[in-house]
């Protein structure tokens, strides 16, 4: 899908039918036409396309000299979707990438994504102020500022999640619970690696080798920074959280399993005991007492028995086995 935008001289950015100078062009989950298109039309670099559709590349910023066009891709916060997860009850965050491509040469510039993005329609929507798409450096800073305000948004409903998770597993030591935890885990180590990549690309645009950084622009810059160390900074203290409270419960339930163990093991000597009595009786030899009349019956196994079972659970309470 190729949609063009461009912002009036009211600051209203509005859809257009074809892209003009100073128009920004954005493709979601482009076909193999429409990347021809963008390569043969627009001129964008074969190699800048197939880096932007690719799911797994990672967040930087490459520039050709030859042509004058700048890439940049970062990873943006997305909730997986619920038709690839095993349990759709569960939440599981992942990052996606989406790239912003500087043509000077058409005056244009472009967003590819692999799917619609809320970060685009907050763009194409309005939702952001002092948007233009002439002023291409600066509508990439309130792009990557809008990211990283996306990040801290679902970083606090991973908070949010976890402890209400946490309150559940305090009364039960349920699978789904902690497979929560682990799905919560999972999505801080995803956000962590796109967000430290992040960085990394932002200190690269800040020193405006690659892109032209103007004066106006540098606030925003800061703004942008200051949000995604923020978020890194977010990440990182939940996931020490996360992965103590996962180590916490690992422990509680080992410790569980060996209470168990041990009760099941008393109760199983206890349970011997009787056996072996009545084993000693069963058997076609000579016993103890057999002339006396009464240690001939039933009677006197049973009492030994009762006995022998007694003094074995006071022991085990003696040395505390026995609850």
């Amino acid at each position: 899908m190729i949609e063009c935008y461009m912002t009036d001289v009211n600051g209203v950015t509005q859809r257009v039918e074809n892209p003009k100078p100073g128009s920004w062009i954005n493709l979601v989950a482009p076909t193999p036409d429409e990347c021809t298109w963008l390569e043969r039309e627009i001129g964008v670099l074969p190699e800048f396309v197939r880096a932007a559709l690719d799911e797994e590349e990672t967040s930087h910023i490459d520039f050709d000299e030859d042509v004058n066009q700048t890439l940049v891709i970062v990873d943006y916060p997305s909730a997986e979707d619920v038709e690839d997860m095993q349990d759709p009850s569960m939440l599981q965050y992942t990052t996606l990438p989406i790239s912003v491509i500087f043509v000077p040469a058409q005056d244009v510039i472009i967003t590819i994504s692999l799917q619609e993005s809320p970060i685009v329609r907050d763009l194409a929507g309005g939702r952001v102020r002092q948007l233009n798409t002439r002023l291409r450096t600066r509508f990439l800073l309130l792009m990557l500022l809008r990211i990283s305000q996306s990040y801290l948004v679902h970083l606090r409903r991973i908070d949010a999640l976890s402890t209400k998770t946490e309150r559940h597993l305090y009364g039960s030591m349920r699978n789904e619970e902690l497979l929560q935890m682990l799905s919560l885990e999972k999505s801080l180590v995803y956000f962590s690696t796109s967000l430290k990549s992040a960085e990394v690309t932002l200190n690269k645009i800040r020193h405006g080798r690659l892109i032209a950084l103007y004066e106006d622009d540098q606030d925003l810059m800061e703004d942008v920074m200051i949000e995604v160390h923020q978020a890194q900074e977010m990440c990182d203290i939940y996931s020490n959280i996360l992965s103590g409270t996962m180590d916490a419960y690992a422990s509680v339930i080992s410790n569980n399993l060996n209470i168990v163990m041990k009760v099941l093991t008393v109760l199983t000597i206890v349970m011997a005991i009787p056996n072996m009595i009545f084993g000693f009786y069963g058997m076609n030899v000579s016993l103890p007492f057999e002339n006396i009349p009464m240690m001939n019956t039933w009677v006197f196994p049973l009492i030994v028995t009762a006995v022998a079972c007694l003094a074995a659970i006071y022991i085990f309470k003696r040395k505390g086995l026995w609850r």
